[in-house]
């Protein structure tokens, strides 16, 4: 079982940035960690994913050129640095993962372990 925990969501003003923090308690050296966020009334959509054997990195459209998804491998943590934030950005971001060499469609269905979440919101 991995399990995730997710850190550093707050609320900002609109053009403001944020970095949010995903720590896991055991180090996999084969693993693909992936952001998503979901607002109420909405599907959980992907944010951006990560793989920790090439450090590939994929985006949603959305957020290309704004958030950048990381990889502290000896500190088994994931970070989401956000710039120009949004008010569409608002939502719940988790954390996700699932124990493989190579990263699946950045689909909810496919990542296995998830965290609890942590709320950003974006204010006009």
């Amino acid at each position: 079982q991995l399990q995730l925990a997710e850190s550093g969501g707050d609320s900002v003003q609109s053009g403001g940035s944020l970095r949010l923090s995903c720590a896991s308690a055991r180090t996999y050296s084969k693993r693909c960690m992936a952001w998503f966020r979901q607002s109420p009334g909405n599907e959980r959509e992907g944010v951006a994913l990560i793989a920790s054997a090439d450090g590939g990195t994929s985006y949603a459209d959305a957020v290309k050129g704004r958030f950048i998804v990381s990889l502290d491998a000896p500190k088994s943590t994931v970070y989401l640095q956000m710039n120009n934030l949004e008010p569409e950005d608002t939502g719940i971001y988790y954390c996700a993962a699932v124990l493989s060499n190579r990263c699946p469609p950045l689909e909810a269905r496919q990542f296995p372990f998830w965290g609890q979440g942590t709320q950003v919101t974006v204010n006009a």
